[in-house]
C-alpha cells in the first residue's frame, strides 16, 4: 500500500516575468493520465495565444507513479525536464502543471530557460492548496433494525460516510471510510451487535 501523500485541492495559477517574457503556471489535481491531458487542453483554453505550453504531471506517489512531460517546442531539455524536476521535488502526487510562455522579444538561452521554467513551477507550487490523500474502502453491512440508529450515530467516529441505504427485512448499509479505520470499525460492529451484523462483499 502506498504511503499517504498530498494532492491539490483546487486549481492554482501564478505568473512571473523574465526579460519581458511572461511565464504563467497553472496546476491542478489529476489522478489519471487522461485527466492530466484534459487539464493540459483546458490550460491552453484559459491561457490562449502563448508561444509554448510546457507541462509535467505525476499520477500517484511513492512506488506507483506515472509521469509525463513536454518541452512543447522549447529547446530539448530546457522546459519539460526542469518542470518535472520541480514536481518530483514536492511531496505532492496526482498533480499536473502547465506553464504557458508568452515570448517577450529577448531570447533567454538554454540556461535561462531552465531557470525560468524552474522558477515558474516553484512559485506555482508555493501557492497550490493541498490536502492529505487518504486511501478509502467501502463496506456493505446487513444490520438488524434495532441497531440501525446506534450505528448511524457512531459513523462519524470512524469518518465513515453513507453511500447507499436499503430498507428490507434488515437494513443494508453501504459506507465508505478510511482504510486505516476499517479494522476497528468492523470490530466495533461485531461488539455492539454481538455478531448480529453481517459484513458483505
Amino acid at each position: 500500500m502506498n504511503m499517504p501523500y498530498l494532492i491539490p485541492t483546487a486549481e492554482y495559477q501564478s505568473e512571473i516575468e523574465i526579460k519581458r517574457s511572461r511565464f504563467i503556471s497553472i496546476a491542478a489535481f489529476a489522478d489519471t493520465v487522461a485527466s492530466a491531458k484534459a487539464f493540459i487542453r483546458h490550460a491552453q483554453d484559459v491561457l490562449p495565444g502563448a508561444n509554448h505550453y510546457v507541462y509535467a504531471y505525476r499520477i500517484g506517489y511513492d512506488k506507483t507513479v506515472t509521469e509525463g512531460m513536454s518541452d512543447a517546442g522549447e529547446p530539448s531539455g530546457t522546459a519539460g525536464p526542469p518542470t518535472l524536476a520541480v514536481v518530483r521535488g514536492t511531496d505532492i502526487g496526482d498533480v499536473v502543471l502547465v506553464t504557458a510562455r508568452y515570448f517577450g522579444g529577448t531570447k533567454l538561452g538554454t540556461g535561462g530557460l531552465v531557470r525560468a521554467y524552474t522558477e515558474s513551477a516553484q512559485v506555482c507550487f508555493e501557492g497550490l492548496p493541498t490536502a492529505l490523500k487518504v486511501e478509502k474502502t467501502e463496506i456493505k453491512l446487513l444490520i438488524p433494525y434495532r441497531f440501525y440508529d446506534l450505528i448511524q450515530r457512531d459513523l462519524p467516529n470512524y469518518e465513515a460516510e453513507v453511500i447507499d441505504t436499503e430498507f428490507a427485512e434488515d437494513v443494508t448499509l453501504s459506507v465508505r471510510l478510511p482504510l486505516a479505520h476499517a479494522e476497528s470499525f468492523s470490530a466495533y460492529l461485531v461488539e455492539i451487535t454481538a455478531g448480529a451484523v453481517i459484513l458483505q462483499d
